[in-house]
Formats: C-alpha cells, sequence, structure tokens
C-alpha cells in the first residue's frame, strides 16, 4: 500500500479530516444497520458502533498518509524536472 520511501515522510496528525470524516461513515454505517435490522438505532449494537467507527478512523488515516506521499511523490518529480530545465523557468527580474 506503502511503499518503503513514504517512511521519511512526516507522519500525519492522528485526528485529520479523513479520520474523522471516514470515522463518522463507519459510526453512520452501524446506525443504518440498525435501522436496517428495526433494532433502537443508538442503543443496539454499541460495540459495533465503536468498530466500525475505529475501523473507518484507521482507513482514513492511512488514506491520508497515502495521499501525503503521492502529493509529495509528484512535488519531488516537478522539482526535479525544474532543476534539470533552468531554461524553461528563467526568473522574472
Amino acid at each position: 500500500f506503502l511503499p518503503d520511501e513514504s517512511r521519511s515522510l512526516p507522519p500525519p496528525p492522528l485526528v485529520n479530516k479523513g479520520s474523522v470524516w471516514l470515522g463518522f461513515v463507519g459510526w453512520l454505517t452501524a446506525m443504518l444497520d440498525n435501522t436496517f435490522n428495526q433494532r433502537p438505532v443508538l442503543r443496539a449494537g454499541v460495540h459495533r458502533q465503536i468498530l466500525f467507527t475505529t475501523v473507518g478512523w484507521f482507513v482514513g488515516y492511512y488514506l491520508t498518509k497515502r495521499m501525503d506521499y503521492m502529493y509529495a511523490k509528484v512535488d519531488r518529480e516537478l522539482l526535479e524536472y525544474v532543476r534539470h530545465h533552468p531554461e524553461d523557468f528563467k526568473k522574472a527580474g
């Protein structure tokens, strides 16, 4: 999922937009499961709510980590291109 070169990047914060969003989606999924199975929405399956929220949180964290790696890779390639082709990127002066 993540290559070894991604280990040089700093880790994303534990509370980030992807983690919070997918944690909420996981919790909402547990609520919908309770609704579809005609159980009390908030009181039934609290363990399932916690499990789905936790799984969503970690999936969001690792997707954010992958996104950071992909953006860093694109930035590195772009800066390498600029460094090898200075004639295309003259400074305004």
